[in-house]
Formats: C-alpha cells, structure tokens, sequence
C-alpha cells in the first residue's frame, strides 16, 4: 500500500469515527449512547432546556424536548409515552420540577435511567401538593399573590375550559429565576406556560423511579419547591443525589453541572 494510499485510508476511518459520534452512536464495537429526554415542568416550557440540551448534543447525545402539555399526571404521561414510542434503542428520561411527577407515571422499557433536576417524584397515592407542605418543608414562595389563577379554554377541562395556576410577572424573577440575569428572565417569562390547578391534586401512579436507577439534583435555594422536599424525596428513592446552590430552574441558570449528571445517568 502506497503512502498515498495508507493517508486516505486512515483519513477515511477517522471520518467514520466522527460521523459515528455526531449522529448519537459510538465508533464500531462500542454501545451506542442512548437518547436523552428532557421534560420540563410547570411555569416553563421546553426551552427551559435548551443549554442543557446544547451541552449534550455537543457530546453525541440524540436530545428531544417535548412539550408537556401541563394538564395532570396521567394525561401529561401519556403524552410523553407516545413521544418515547418513536425512540429507538435506551434512553434517558429527565424532568425538572412538575417534570418529574410526569416521567415518574412513564413506564417504558427501553428507559435505563432517570434523572430529577428539582423536581417532584411522587409514591404511589401521592399528589404533589404534599411536596410543599408548608408545615413539614417550609419556605416555598409559590402562594397567593405570587401563585395566579385563571379560566382557560382547556379540551381536557370540564366544559372545554379549566382553572390554571401560573406565576405572577412581577413575582417570576425572584420566586422562579432568582440567579439569572434580568434578561434570561425576561426570556423565561415569555416563554411561561400555565398548568391545570388540578395537576398538583392528582395521585401518582406506581413510580417508575422503582424500577430503574435514578439521579436526583437538589436545587439547595430552591424557593419554589423547598431543598428540604428535595432531599426527602431523592432520599426514600435511593436516588444518587447531588446539589447545586442554585434556584428551582437550575437547569437554565447552571447547565453545564445538570447536563454533566445527565451524562453520569446516561453511563
């Protein structure tokens, strides 16, 4: 073989290579990554993932953000499922706050693990409500006038319509966002999506935290969902858990160490 040769050779291999790793598969021989799913949660919608998704992408990873539609457990769950009946091979299932009451209703067995990013993850019977007890974890601000209400024409809703709850705008940036820039609020704000009051009332399913391995990363100055829910539940889940000193949408204002926890659930 002629040195000529040999170079287009070795120069084709390394093509393939990279072309592997872009298109989400590692090089021949190795497992391919799975696809990683992100679910975001109330008061949000899939753009809220957009940095962690970036980061991910960058690294090989297949990343889908589908929108939640934000109208209870079971219907939201369902939702997603039909999302996930389209991926093929592992995947990786993340929510992030109401988020993750969804994903924990998913049951599919191509799902190899989870991760919860500030976010709810009920037992059986559970609703989420309970997550913010103000007796047994203080310091949630989402209340009344914070917390708002509104008639929405809704097709799931009794009559076509349904009561939502959703963040005041002049409240958002410090209850919601409290360490990004005015401007990533702003952004944030705009991008804000109301959720049936009736989701946070709702009972669980069977979790599917149960059946696979899960992360869990506690957002400690969380004013929404309080770090102390947050450790009790990553804690009766067994999850592998770490913390961020971070509000409740860590995954917009610290991407880089969710999307690397991601990576860590992903294997």
């Amino acid at each position: 073989m002629t040195i000529f040769r040999a170079g287009r050779v070795a120069l084709f291999a390394v093509f393939v290579a990279l072309t592997a790793v872009v298109g989400g598969v590692s090089p021949a021989g190795a497992a391919p990554l799975p696809t990683v799913v992100l679910v975001h949660g109330a008061f949000a919608d899939s753009s809220s993932w957009d940095g962690v998704a970036e980061r991910l992408r960058g690294q090989g990873y297949r990343v889908v953000t589908p929108e939640n539609p934000l109208r209870g457990p079971a219907y939201d769950a369902r939702a997603i499922q039909s999302v996930l009946d389209t991926v093929e091979g592992p995947i990786v299932l993340a929510g992030h706050s109401y988020g993750g009451f969804v994903i924990s209703n998913v049951h599919d067995p191509d799902v190899v693990s989870m991760v919860y990013v500030a976010a709810f993850a009920p037992v059986q019977g559970e609703v989420a409500q309970l997550a913010l007890d103000p007796i047994r974890f203080p310091g949630s601000e989402l209340l009344p006038p914070t917390l708002q209400v509104e008639l929405v024409d809704d097709p799931q809703g009794p009559m076509g319509r349904n009561l939502d709850g959703y963040v005041a705008p002049a409240r958002f940036h410090d209850v919601f966002a409290q360490d990004v820039d005015d401007a990533t609020a702003a952004n944030m704000l705009a991008h804000q999506r109301s959720i049936a009051v009736a989701a946070n009332l709702e009972p669980s399913g069977p979790p599917s935290w149960a059946e696979v391995p899960s992360w869990y990363v506690v957002s400690g100055q969380d004013r929404v969902i309080p770090a102390s829910s947050q450790r009790f539940m990553a804690g009766r889940m067994g999850a592998r858990t770490s913390e961020l000193d971070a509000s409740h949408a860590s995954l917009v204002s610290r991407p880089g160490e969710v999307a690397a926890v991601i990576t860590t659930a992903a294997g």
